[in-house]
């Protein structure tokens, strides 16, 4: 076993505190605000071998870092780092899966009920003193009883999700770039067509070029008056624009979004729309689940440089090996 403290590990930008403290005890840590190529100093460049991130990674600062061996990301999604050019510069780059999987679909779940029957809305009404002034909270005109549920993405996330869904009684449909074999679920070879075969459509897809804004005004036209969009994948996935147009006017009758296309930030117009339930991010965020990131990406680094090779590769960089 080789002696890990000799081994410099990087953090540039904020990365989960047990992640940080099991770098700093077990590797040579150092740190950075960003990661900012121009900020990389010449011990930087020579000592770091490994970085643990939740940033945007991009090709000019692994080229600024010659002799980086692994990217442990911190998250399922790795669109924010360069892998292609990683696995150029054979570099390794992984992820944290699994072990978000039933927080993530849980969190899907609870924000498509949120979404259908107005629960926070319902809890506002009680705090704010309208039940006992105004009476009950109005019925609420969408209902889960009678959907049909379409997945956008049916990795490991959306197989949780669809087991829940399963659970609630309700049938399920997805797309994928291709069929799953041995799926139960029915298959549509376009997201469209997906659409218009359902009338709940949860955005559970990666982020990428080829997702991007894939959500558009297409699809939502084929979900219908009676649709419900829920987004917990990506924020890039979806055109914002169509969607917030969708919602004003009556296209699909709700939306609930946990992503957003420009995080922190977010369009503002979704404030003002009383059919959109909005969450910060919050798919993963339990103590339980985060930390179980954080140690994921650190084990990742100490099975790296121990030589028993990376825990959990992305699919880019499957075929890096040391040396």
């Amino acid at each position: 076993m080789p002696d890990l403290k000799t081994i410099t590990v990087l953090v540039p930008g904020r990365l989960h505190d047990h992640a940080v403290a099991r770098i700093g005890k077990t590797f040579d840590l150092v740190t950075l605000d960003t990661a900012d190529p121009s900020l990389v100093t010449p011990a930087m460049a020579r000592q770091v071998r490994g970085l643990g991130a939740m940033t945007s990674i991009s090709a000019a600062f692994i080229d600024a870092l010659p002799n980086l061996e692994i990217i442990a990301n911190f998250g399922v999604g790795y669109d924010a780092v360069d892998a292609r050019h990683a696995a150029i510069r054979n570099v390794m780059v992984t992820n944290t899966p699994d072990v978000l999987n039933e927080e993530v679909a849980d969190t899907a779940l609870g924000l498509l009920i949120n979404t259908v029957r107005e629960l926070p809305k319902a809890e506002a009404w009680l705090r704010e003193g309208r039940w006992a002034r105004d009476g009950a909270y109005p019925l609420t005109a969408a209902t889960l009883r009678g959907r049909r549920v379409g997945i956008f993405g049916m990795g490991r996330i959306g197989k949780a999700i669809a087991r829940r869904i399963e659970a609630f009684g309700l049938p399920v449909a997805y797309h994928n770039r291709s069929r799953i074999a041995d799926s139960p679920y029915e298959y549509h070879d376009s997201l469209t067509g997906l659409a218009s075969a359902v009338d709940t459509l949860i955005s559970i897809a990666p982020g990428g070029a080829s997702t991007e804004k894939a959500v558009n005004a297409a699809v939502l036209e084929a979900l219908g008056p009676d649709g419900v969009f829920i987004s917990i994948g990506r924020g890039s996935t979806v055109d914002e624009d169509a969607l917030v147009e969708a919602l004003k006017s009556g296209t699909i009758r709700a939306a609930g979004l946990d992503v957003f296309a420009s995080e922190p930030g977010f369009d503002q117009r979704f404030l003002d729309l009383p059919n959109a339930c909005l969450l910060p991010h919050v798919g993963s965020a339990s103590v339980h689940t985060r930390q179980a990131m954080a140690d994921l990406v650190v084990d990742n680094l100490e099975s790296w440089f121990a030589g028993k090779g990376a825990l959990t590769p992305v699919p880019e960089t499957k075929d890096v090996s040391r040396g």
